[in-house]
């Protein structure tokens, strides 16, 4: 039986271009593009600086005509960090004494991803998903985990942040994986897990970019035909990362051995 893997997401108005903020990592609904650092002023108005330069000069160098779908390949290409995946999956794993899987992007995506395990059990469901392990018999018919992710530029030396949830059903012989990304990290039990990671990407050496700042469009970009497939349009975390929306949830389907 073929896994069945759709994404759904509901359009919404994009929110009007802004930079800076109090922000949380409360997360509530009204907060959720906030800032997913921990809080403390300090120099975080210096650093945040630094950070708005640099996704500046890479939008403008990526994308010279200011247009969604317009890319300068040539300036994209060599210029991410994705192929830092495997080594940051080692290195998290022993820093943060947990899993931490890594996932190439797919084909649309500019991107690769490392999970990291923060509230659940092995073998998990991001390792049933990808096919690295088996799905175990007499466990419960719902299964919940909670993920730190970790978007690994391919076009910019850029790494982005997401708490993720991660829930398996189990219905009629078929096992469904659902993957709920928010715009963030915003839970405080995820804060320690967290710092270390961001800690390990300064380590290597890779730019990390608060995802609460990219939720918006960028200023002055044209959308394109963004919204002709995904609705609304493309946020500044598009242009770096990945086409969908990030909060689009993906399901995917497999049968009761875990094949796809």
């Amino acid at each position: 039986m073929s896994a069945e893997d759709r994404v759904e997401a509901q359009a919404a108005p994009p929110p009007e271009p802004h930079r800076g903020g109090a922000g949380t990592l409360s997360g509530s609904q009204k907060e959720e593009a906030g800032c997913t650092d921990c809080g403390r002023k300090g120099g975080c108005d210096d650093r945040k600086g630094g950070m708005f330069a640099a996704m500046d000069q890479a939008l403008l160098r990526l994308y010279p005509t200011r247009r969604w779908g317009e890319r300068d390949e040539a300036a994209a290409f060599r210029a991410g960090v994705a192929g830092q995946g495997p080594e940051l999956a080692d290195r998290l794993a022993r820093a943060l004494k947990a899993l931490a899987l890594f996932r190439p992007g797919a084909p649309e995506e500019y991107c690769d991803f490392v999970y990291v395990l923060c509230f659940g059990r092995t073998p998990s469901l991001i390792e049933l998903r990808e096919g690295t392990a088996a799905p175990e018999e007499g466990v419960g018919e719902t299964i919940d985990e909670l993920y730190l992710r970790v978007a690994l530029s391919s076009v910019a030396p850029f790494a982005a942040v997401q708490q993720v949830a991660m829930s398996l059903d189990r219905s009629d012989g078929e096992l469904v994986i659902a993957e709920a990304p928010r715009t963030g990290v915003f839970d405080p039990v995820l804060l320690p897990r967290f710092q270390k990671l961001v800690a390990v990407l300064a380590e290597l050496d890779i730019r990390h970019l608060d995802f609460g700042e990219m939720t918006q469009p960028p200023a002055g970009f044209d959308a394109g035909d963004y919204g002709d497939r995904y609705g609304g349009a493309p946020t500044i975390a598009n242009y770096f990362f990945y086409p969908q929306p990030a909060s689009a949830i993906t399901t995917t389907v497999l049968d009761a051995c875990g094949s796809r």
